[in-house]
């Protein structure tokens, strides 16, 4: 095992490349970047599902778009947020040390280490082995906080009140449910703690799959964003709903691949509880049913997603030469009519 001074030397390597590179953008955001004007982002969560082995990050504050800068994960790798006056080079550097054995401590000691200001800095590490690592610089804007727990950090800064962090870490370690669930019920127990002093305005949260595939874009089981909202974190709770219905749709679409028509009914049908109302499951459940032979049975759904939405009917008849329908014209008059 590389020694920790070896660790410190490569990421000062890493950071001096990051620090000429910013040079060539001029001396002024150079210096933004080292010391930004602005506490910009307040409460998060970063953890490991030691079950499952998904990584994840949380996070809510009153700045815009909190999720483009905090939130870094990577399957296999490790989770980061990093926060309060914000250098994004903890989560992009923090990531290429984990990725090449570093412990969360270790590659987080070696960042700060590093850092010209890390007395404004607030960052959270978890590594993919469950080793977690904290930081609070001593200007970090009251109330401030942080919590190491097993295979789990949360950090806050700007709060209302001194104890967001124990609500935090009380709803994560108490609450059933996957990744997603738990951090953001830790989220949820931050605000009702008053949250950041400031108000609300954006909330993010990022899981990842806990081996990589070898495809980024596939690791990432839910990557939402509320960037500018009165009541982010209830629109983030709303789009988790969402994302969990198209992923019962997305297992559908491969259960038909497959040639698992039930498994694929089923699997439609968990997407459309989750969306009462929205005509998009109903439809593609409808579609799965006819091309497999079973129009009578889809003939109801395919009423009530015209109901929804008339404008699939037009869509209907564009499905035979996609191969997504048999060629089959009175079928698709059939279908077309349903309803009527």
């Amino acid at each position: 095992m590389t020694s920790l001074k070896g660790h410190l030397a490569s990421t000062a390597a890493l950071l001096a490349l990051s620090v000429a590179a910013l040079s060539t953008a001029g001396p002024a955001l150079s210096q933004e970047l080292e010391r930004p004007l602005r506490p910009v982002h307040t409460y998060s969560i970063v953890a490991l599902d030691a079950e499952t082995g998904e990584l994840g990050v949380a996070v809510q504050s009153h700045w815009f778009s909190v999720g483009s800068s905090v939130a870094w994960a990577e399957s296999g790798v490790g989770a980061i947020a990093t926060q309060s006056f914000i250098d994004p080079s903890y989560g992009a550097n923090g990531l290429v040390l984990m990725g090449t054995g570093s412990s969360a401590d270790q590659a987080l000691s070696g960042l700060v280490a590093a850092d010209a200001h890390p007395e404004v800095r607030q960052v959270g590490m978890v590594d993919a082995r469950g080793g977690t690592a904290v930081h609070t610089g001593q200007l970090a804007i009251q109330h401030a906080c942080d919590f190491e727990g097993e295979t789990f950090t949360v950090q806050a800064n700007l709060m209302h009140h001194a104890t967001v962090c124990d609500a935090m870490v009380g709803a994560y370690t108490t609450t059933t449910g996957d990744l997603a669930d738990r951090m953001m019920a830790a989220l949820q127990a931050a605000e009702s703690e008053g949250g950041d002093i400031r108000g609300r305005q954006s909330a993010a949260l990022l899981v990842v799959a806990a081996e990589p595939s070898g495809r980024p874009w596939q690791d990432r089981v839910f990557d939402l964003r509320v960037d500018d909202h009165q009541e982010p974190l209830v629109e983030l709770a709303r789009l988790l709903s969402v994302a969990r219905a198209y992923h019962h749709m997305n297992e559908g679409d491969e259960q038909v691949t497959r040639g698992n028509i039930d498994a694929a009914v089923e699997e439609y049908e968990r997407a459309e509880a989750l969306l009462p109302g929205e005509s998009e499951p109903i439809f593609w459940h409808a579609v799965t049913l006819a091309s497999v032979g079973r129009v009578d049975e889809s003939l109801p759904l395919f009423a009530e997603a015209y109901r929804l939405r008339p404008e699939w009917r037009e869509l209907v008849p564009r499905l035979a030469p996609a191969q997504l329908l048999p060629d089959d014209p009175e079928m698709i008059a059939r279908i077309v009519a349903a309803g009527r």
